[in-house]
């Protein structure tokens, strides 16, 4: 059985040196991080090149046009856009990092769990997944920011994490089911480790690129959940995001007014973001499938 397994598990550092190999001629998974990269890093160094002005100081003239001195211009009130847009950069990042991580931990629990003890325990997590899997995120949300009162970031993302894992956890359980009786699950079984081991050492490592892709799926539904409660007011109240400059542009009539610099912006690396997100997910499933791999 040990020669048959050395046959069918090929080393770990030739899969990695094969992938890394297509990852870097792949255009759509190149281009999608790169996007991604760019404005990550806008958002993390922005405020830092800014200094310490806060991004909803009045700093000139309302209804300023782009400028050498004001990148994108200032709203109604004479705020810096440019500042508003890489504080809310940085904002939209951390709530979609957050509620992704929190939903991709929950994922992999329930779904490891389910798929590899199957029984009772697989029937009674299918069950509570199907059951979060059908009630509406977005009107739990509502629900939570309206009634409740919770405004913060942090929450935020803990929030849409709790709300939007079920999808996942049914993706892996499948996959997991699919591994549970292989020849290398099998001699870590009669070798003595228990479950948590195995699925750490064995399960797992085969499924990082599918893992991968799904976090980042989850990252991205989480930046689009987000960016919609911020648009109907009910975003955080302190700081600033890409969603709640959207709705203030909205608020205070942008549109009617002309001020183009003020909602065009946070709309277009909105869309950026989760666009280039989903075209390297595209690109990771052509490197991580041989089937769809092009030379």
């Amino acid at each position: 059985m040990t020669a048959a397994l050395t046959e069918t598990r090929p080393e770990p550092r030739a899969v990695r040196r094969e992938a890394l190999h297509f990852a870097v001629r792949n255009g759509k998974l190149v281009t999608g991080f790169a996007v991604v990269l760019v404005l990550l890093l806008t958002g993390l160094l922005g405020p830092l090149l800014l200094g310490s002005a806060p991004p909803n100081e009045y700093v000139a003239a309302p209804m300023l046009a782009p400028s050498a001195e004001h990148w994108f211009g200032t709203t109604t009130f004479g705020q810096d856009v440019f500042t508003q847009f890489v504080h809310g950069l940085r904002t939209t990042f951390a709530v979609g990092a957050l509620g992704g991580g929190v939903a991709a931990v929950i994922a992999m629990v329930v779904g490891f769990a389910a798929g590899y003890r199957g029984g009772l325990l697989d029937e009674a997590l299918t069950m509570l997944t199907n059951v979060i899997l059908v009630i509406p995120t977005l009107a739990v949300l509502l629900i939570v920011n309206a009634y409740l009162g919770i405004r913060s970031v942090a929450v935020q993302g803990l929030f849409i994490g709790l709300t939007s894992w079920p999808w996942a956890a049914r993706a892996i359980r499948a996959q997991t089911f699919s591994l549970r009786t292989r020849d290398f699950v099998d001699l870590a079984r009669l070798s003595g480790l228990g479950t948590g081991r195995i699925i750490a050492r064995e399960i797992a490592p085969n499924m990082s690129s599918y893992l991968f892709m799904t976090f980042i799926l989850l990252f991205g539904g989480s930046i689009l959940i987000a960016s919609s409660l911020d648009f109907i007011g009910l975003g955080p109240t302190e700081g600033v995001s890409l969603g709640l400059m959207l709705q203030n542009a909205t608020q205070w009539s942008a549109l009617q007014l002309g001020l183009w610099w003020w909602f065009v912006p946070p709309g277009a690396a909105i869309t950026a973001v989760v666009g280039a997100l989903y075209v390297a997910n595209v690109g990771l499933d052509e490197v991580f499938n041989p089937k769809l791999r092009t030379t």
